[in-house]
């Protein structure tokens, strides 16, 4: 039996990381921040948290997508003959790129927020009065992203485990012949 768990490993692992990291920051670090004394100083913290979080947050979705194509590249087979496996990969794929793009948004919004140095912040994402106009926009849309990421990211660890559920010997042969029943 041909294993391809490198694949599976760095898919689940940076999925894993992106997902947790993200609503731990949500959770947390965001909330923290308000405790560090002062509106300027629980923006300082809020923007060091994620900074420091960016190139571990990179570092998982990039092994989440070099796993995700090495699992397509072995499950090619099943993906084209077994029925439901094309329509789950769709759906993984779309919500691959939907987490990416609220991703890539939030972190082009942090950095408006990190150019602004210390900002005064009530906590992470809701600005202080004092804040400048577009600082306290980017946290404001930072504010209901924060949530997004980990909803989507923790569909896709849902999806993954009915890809899973999926591969069992019993499905393949169930997914394969009902395919095969549909196309004759």
């Amino acid at each position: 039996m041909a294993t391809n768990t490198l694949s599976r490993s760095l898919h689940d692992v940076g999925l894993a990381a992106w997902f947790g990291g993200t609503l731990a920051n949500a959770v947390a670090l965001n909330a923290a921040a308000a405790e560090a004394g002062s509106d300027k100083s629980a923006g300082a913290v809020a923007n060091a948290g994620w900074n420091r979080w960016t190139p571990v947050n990179a570092a998982a979705i990039g092994a989440h997508l070099v796993g995700s194509v090495g699992q397509l590249g072995a499950n090619k087979d099943r993906v084209a003959q077994q029925k439901g496996v094309g329509g789950m990969s769709a759906a993984k794929t779309l919500l691959t790129a939907a987490a990416l793009g609220v991703t890539a948004y939030s972190r082009v919004l942090g950095n408006i927020v990190k150019q602004g140095g210390a900002t005064p912040s009530k906590r992470g994402t809701k600005p202080s009065k004092r804040a400048r106009a577009d600082i306290a926009a980017a946290q404001n849309k930072l504010d209901q992203l924060q949530w997004v990421i980990p909803a989507i990211t923790g569909t896709l660890v849902v999806i993954s485990s009915y890809a899973g559920e999926q591969q069992r010997p019993s499905e393949v042969l169930r997914g394969i012949s009902e395919k095969s029943s549909t196309t004759v």
